[in-house]
This record gives structure tokens, sequence and C-alpha cells, in this order.
């Protein structure tokens, strides 16, 4: 035989308290989960500054929707893209390219360059490439797929690609390689991939 417990009385004032207490405990928990979706679907006190300098492409697209032919790299890639002839800028990007993935110093293996056209080369610039550029990769590129990804941009364009062949930062002809060189960088960093 077990003599009852006697439990003391809860006065009104400790039944307050301790509902009140259960209610802070639950705002400190579930609050901020509130919050961050609320900043989430409505976009406030999301910060403006952001620390990569290019065109951010988040959508998932790929080397091969961009319209480049041919392409299986699996290292991280300084892509140079002309939808008309290599005119000077893609020239001026073909070298910059170059440069980063020299700059890269022992990271260059983590990375490869290359260049993805959609008309033929002149020979003596051709023959420039094959002389100075051995290690450039070339590939061939589909202007009706390139318009519908990169949409009405024009000339020639710089585009980071990921070892798995999604598109990860675009620049254009005027970017500098200091910048995308940092950008690079930062990415190979963090990455857990190539």
């Amino acid at each position: 035989m077990n003599p009852a417990i006697a439990l003391p009385e809860v006065t009104p004032g400790q039944r307050r308290r301790g509902r009140l207490q259960l209610l802070l405990i639950l705002a400190v928990v579930i609050g901020p989960m509130v919050l961050a979706s609320a900043m989430y679907q409505w976009r406030f006190w999301v910060p403006e500054t952001r620390n990569y300098h290019g065109e951010l492409i988040g959508t998932g697209q790929t080397r091969a929707d961009l319209g480049v032919v041919g392409a299986d790299e699996p290292r991280w890639q300084l892509l140079v893209t002309a939808p008309q002839a290599c005119d000077s800028a893609c020239k001026e990007l073909v070298f910059l390219a170059r440069q980063i993935h020299i700059g890269l110093n022992r990271d260059t293996a983590r990375a490869s360059h290359a260049l993805a056209i959609t008309q033929p080369l002149s020979a003596d610039y051709d023959a420039q490439l094959r002389r100075e550029y051995p290690q450039l990769e070339r590939y061939q590129l589909d202007p009706a797929a390139y318009g519908k990804t990169a949409g009405s941009v024009e000339g020639a364009q710089f585009w980071i690609v990921d070892p798995r062949g999604n598109l990860v930062l675009r620049y254009d002809a005027t970017s500098k390689g200091k910048a995308i060189l940092n950008d690079l960088r930062h990415l190979l960093k963090i990455s857990q991939i190539g």
C-alpha cells in the first residue's frame, strides 16, 4: 500500500509565471525560424552587399545549356565564349583566361581554360593559339542554345564553370583580371569538388 503523495497547491501567480516561461522558451526556439522564413519569403533585411565581382548564375544552367558542344572537363574551367567572330575583346579574354590560370599558382592543376566559338578562327590567330596557348581547349558553340541561355548579352563573355559543368559566374569583356582571379581563388578555397 502506497501512501498518496500530496502535491503542493499551485497558486494562480505560479501558473501565470509557468505559462510565461513556456511562451518565452517557444519564442526563443521558434522565433528565429519564423523570422528567417519571413525574410526569405518577403525579402526584407537581406544584405545588398556581395563579395564576388561577376554575375552569379544560380539557375542550375550547365555548359551544355550554354551551347558548348563536346565539353566534359572534370575541373574548374575558365571559359571564353564568342557568339560572333573572335574579335579583339574575345582575344583579350582568351589572354586573360590564360593569365588567370597561371595566376592560380599551386591550384593550376584544379582548373583549365577554354574557348567556345561559333565561327572558325582566322588562320593567323589559330596558329598563334596553337603556338602560344597549347593548353587552351577549344569547343564549338551552338548559337541557338547560347542565345537562349545568355539572353540579350552580346559580345565575348568570360564564364567560370564548376567541375560538374554548372555555370557559376559570368563576366563581360570589361572585367578586371584581379577581380576574376580573387573570385576563382575563393571558389577553389571553399569547394569540396574539383
